[in-house]
């Protein structure tokens, strides 16, 4: 029960558990709000994975089971968005209440930021590594040589000695070239119009710095200076200079920064229907269900048929079942 899939998030404030907890439920739906009950936090509620754990229930018996849950007021499902930008995703969560609730309580509790954070998964939580001791190992007692010297293992190899530098000199640290350098040094293998010396990407360098401090890409760079190139170019150093300096992009006000104490906007949960799954706020589903499935559900609720009226049909079946018989 531990797949995804509409887990199971308790609702705040239930009463401990009774013996009469579902006494006014019918015998299904109470058989069904017992197994629910005891359940624990993030256990699957999908209407597939209940059915595998239920064998005497169908997955229509139990959808109709959690419909019937939900206009009673112990359960509401809802659907919450998590990350933000391109990784935003939803989940599915069911709110689980042993005690009934009204429509007025699901709204006014799933509206609150507690509901939110309780819908959201909770973070992953990374082992420590396997190579640090939880605490340090108790001092080892006297072995035998034999066993000193295997413990110990290899001596440490000695390192290499290094040749002695001169007094004054410095010791020399390779240089990364700068985004700048490489755009202009690639120039030359994307068009063989441009190709630059290394001398001549030094001397352009500060040039090409100057646009990318400004919040341009390399691709953007790339592409203002090899856009309608002439069939020949005599001098590529003199033309991208040209062009470095004609073509500089304006300077944009820097946007204001968040600052990083504002708390991040609330995102409020949407109620998915029992039913069917339309999503909606919490107010626009009374009984957690839409108003299409909830007007069938209350017109479906008719008052059964006498117990006589069934006899008599079955015995007017019986009767033609005889008359079709062969002689």
């Amino acid at each position: 029960m531990a797949k995804p899939g509409y887990g199971k998030r308790s609702a705040p404030g239930q009463l401990a558990r009774a013996r009469d907890d579902f006494a006014l439920l019918p015998t299904r739906e109470r058989y069904f709000a017992g197994f629910v009950d005891h359940l624990p936090d993030g256990a699957s509620m999908s209407v597939k994975q209940l059915a595998k754990q239920l064998p005497l229930y169908g997955q229509q018996a139990i959808s109709t089971a959690l419909k019937a849950l939900s206009v009673a007021g112990h359960l509401r499902r809802v659907r919450c968005p998590v990350g933000a930008g391109d990784e935003t995703r939803w989940v599915f969560r069911t709110f689980w209440s042993r005690t009934t609730r009204d429509n007025e309580w699901w709204n006014t509790y799933l509206a609150t930021e507690t509901a939110s954070q309780t819908a959201a998964p909770a973070p992953d939580t990374v082992p420590p590594p396997p190579w640090v001791p939880a605490e340090e190992p108790p001092p080892a007692g006297p072995e035998s040589p034999a066993v000193t010297e295997q413990a110990l293992g290899p001596a440490p190899v000695p390192p290499q000695r290094t040749p002695p530098q001169a007094p004054g000199a410095e010791p020399t640290q390779p240089t990364t070239p700068s985004p700048a350098y490489l755009a202009l040094a690639r120039l030359g293998r994307d068009d063989h119009r441009l190709g630059l010396s290394a001398d001549d990407c030094t001397t352009l360098e500060p040039l090409a710095a100057q646009w990318l401090d400004r919040g341009v890409t390399t691709d953007y760079l790339t592409s203002a200076l090899t856009a309608g190139l002439p069939a020949e170019v005599d001098s590529p150093v003199g033309l991208l200079r040209r062009r470095l300096i004609d073509k500089l992009p304006p300077l944009l006000p820097a946007t204001p920064s968040t600052p990083a104490d504002t708390p991040a906007p609330a995102r409020r949960l949407l109620v998915e229907c029992t039913d069917c799954g339309r999503p909606g706020q919490p107010e626009a589903l009374p009984d957690g269900l839409c108003r299409p499935c909830h007007t069938t559900h209350s017109a479906s609720g008719q008052p059964s048929p006498d117990p006589t009226q069934i006899a008599a049909v079955k015995a007017h079946m019986a009767n033609l079942r005889d008359l079709l018989k062969p002689v």
